[in-house]
């Protein structure tokens, strides 16, 4: 599963996701696109948008995109980490399209 991560999304994380094949913003030379024009570019490469942007369903019309979007919460290193596994099964579970947000705790 192609797994996209936004830059707000802490790297030491994709380690802990085994079986998943993970880009993120930065390696992709996306640090600096808005989210709208980030959307348009990941929705052609990839299958999930992962990000802590809990704002992003209100900045954009996330209606009829191809891409499915995880916003994960708190963006809290720790807790991303303590959950990886939540988190790898959340990822894969989601279809396209398909818009989530995972409290972690």
């Amino acid at each position: 599963m192609k797994v996209f991560f936004d830059e707000c999304m802490p790297r030491p994380l994709i380690a802990l996701l085994a079986g998943l094949e993970i880009e993120t913003a930065q390696g992709m030379g996306w640090g600096r696109k808005k989210n709208g024009e980030l959307l348009k570019l990941t929705e052609t490469q990839f299958e999930v948008f992962v990000t802590t942007d809990r704002n992003l369903r209100y900045q954009q019309n996330l209606k009829g995109r191809k891409i499915a979007i995880l916003v994960l919460t708190p963006n809290v290193l720790s807790v991303l980490l303590s959950n990886y596994v939540r988190i790898g099964a959340a990822i894969k579970a989601m279809q396209p399209g398909e818009y989530q947000e995972l409290t972690l705790a």
